[in-house]
């Protein structure tokens, strides 16, 4: 079995892969820090942090707000309170919604996967996991400029 690390870039726009993999399948983990898709996406580094580390986060424009969602291998982590929280370029700190949502009728917990910004939060340059009740921060991805 052959294991790898190997970066692939697309012809169309100035995003790498980083693609980790065996022969017989690969996955995708991470694209380009900070980097920019072909469809105006822009990508975090992956989480680290002291409970969250994998998993990043792509902003995207849609109908003229800005857009955050965590990728399909960002495991919540298992404590009280997970919140978004935004970090802007000037520093400004911003709690935000929690990562976790009651499940209602359905039961059970749902991951907040996306959330839109609101319109105070101008620039994002950090994106972190926050527990608000044990007040500390749980993981950290950053964008290799800020993103609005």
């Amino acid at each position: 079995m052959m294991r790898g690390i190997h970066k692939f870039p697309l012809a169309l726009s100035a995003v790498a892969l980083l693609v980790v993999g065996t022969v017989a399948g690969t996955r995708v983990i991470a694209q380009n820090k900070g980097g920019q898709g072909a469809a105006g996406k822009h990508v975090t580094s992956v989480f680290k942090g002291a409970k969250v580390n994998g998993g990043v986060v792509m902003h995207e424009m849609k109908d003229g707000k800005s857009v955050l969602t965590l990728s399909d291998d960002f495991k919540s982590p298992d404590t009280p309170d997970p919140h978004w929280r935004i970090v802007d370029s000037k520093g400004n700190v911003h709690l935000l919604n929690r990562l976790m949502v009651k499940g209602g009728l359905v039961g059970g917990d749902k991951l907040n996967k996306s959330i839109t910004l609101p319109a105070n939060v101008y620039d994002v340059a950090k994106v972190q996991v926050w527990c608000a009740w044990a007040e500390a921060l749980l993981g950290e991805a950053s964008f290799e400029s800020p993103v609005k």
